[in-house]
């Protein structure tokens, strides 16, 4: 079964992230990540970058995954 847990676990070595949470009931996860990486990508480009690092998992295990992207100044602002 897929956890959140397996889920952050995955992102996090696959990019460095000033802030990574993931949550879900084992269908479906929502995922905030923040990275430098993001800087200057688009919401779609960011997005892949994240899914790269859960690879085939998204094309088997994770059914469901929906995702906020920042970068660290602008999770600066919406975090506060």
């Amino acid at each position: 079964m897929v956890t959140p847990e397996s889920i952050q676990v995955n992102i996090a070595q696959g990019m460095v992230t000033e802030h990574l949470s993931v949550t879900g009931d084992g269908q479906h996860f929502e995922a905030v990540v923040v990275s430098a990486e993001f800087a200057g990508k688009s919401r779609i480009q960011r997005h892949q970058l994240v899914y790269q690092t859960l690879g085939d998992r998204m094309r088997g295990e994770i059914h469901a995954l929906s995702m906020k992207t920042y970068t660290p100044e602008e999770w600066s602002k919406v975090s506060n």
